[in-house]
């Protein structure tokens, strides 16, 4: 087996032993909000981080294009349901939420009722 194959063998095994899931969203960016939302992400609350990496929540970024904004996380956790729900009902995520929700507009088809961002299908993978 070549060393190639080798370490992205070892790469298939670590990332199955983590059960790690990966996740991609999308939304709009109000436009006479842009700036309102940068700056609300360059300093972003430690305790909302915090509760997305106790929600088994890792390597979360979000990426812009236009007044399109795109995100990207992986979940490590269990019960990725349960974990979403424990984000929703921190008080300070909450807070956070009356803050950057009034930026974004939903931009595709509502898939998850009731969110502003919506999910995204993964058409490939390179692992």
């Amino acid at each position: 087996m070549s060393e190639r194959s080798e370490r992205r063998e070892r790469m298939d095994e670590y990332t199955e032993r983590r059960r790690v899931e990966r996740h991609a969203l999308v939304v709009g960016l109000r436009p006479e909000r842009r700036e309102e939302y940068l700056e609300l992400h360059r300093n972003v609350w430690p305790q909302v981080e915090q509760t997305l990496r106790d929600a088994n929540v890792t390597n979360y970024s979000i990426f812009i294009v236009g007044d399109t904004l795109f995100a990207y996380y992986e979940y490590v956790g269990e019960d990725h349901a349960a974990d979403m729900a424990r984000i929703a009902e921190d008080p300070v995520t909450r807070e956070w939420w009356t803050h950057t929700d009034p930026c974004q507009v939903r931009i595709v088809e509502e898939r998850d009722p009731g969110a502003l961002w919506q999910p995204l299908d993964e058409i490939w993978h390179l692992s």
